[in-house]
């Protein structure tokens, strides 16, 4: 099952991110080593909020970010 992302959860991806103080090569990899299959180009496409996650990666980055899941959806409304 994926997530449909938009612009300001990629922003709110990012923003965990860099917080977290890793690359996006880094992030990914540690994705690969939890299994996900994910490549750094889609990765980047999920943070410019132009490509889907799968909810197993977003669990996976939860672990990695160490963050509640209310962190990546932060400031986004409700509406569409």
């Amino acid at each position: 099952m994926k997530i449909l992302c938009n612009e300001l959860f990629g922003q709110n991806l990012q923003r965990i991110r860099n917080s977290c103080q890793l690359t996006q090569e880094q992030t990914v990899a540690k994705l690969q080593v939890l299994g996900s299959p994910l490549s750094r180009s889609t990765y980047s496409l999920i943070e410019l909020g132009r490509g889907n996650i799968y909810i197993s990666d977003l669990v996976g980055l939860k672990e990695i970010f160490n963050v509640e899941y209310e962190e990546f959806f932060r400031n986004i409304p409700a509406s569409r």
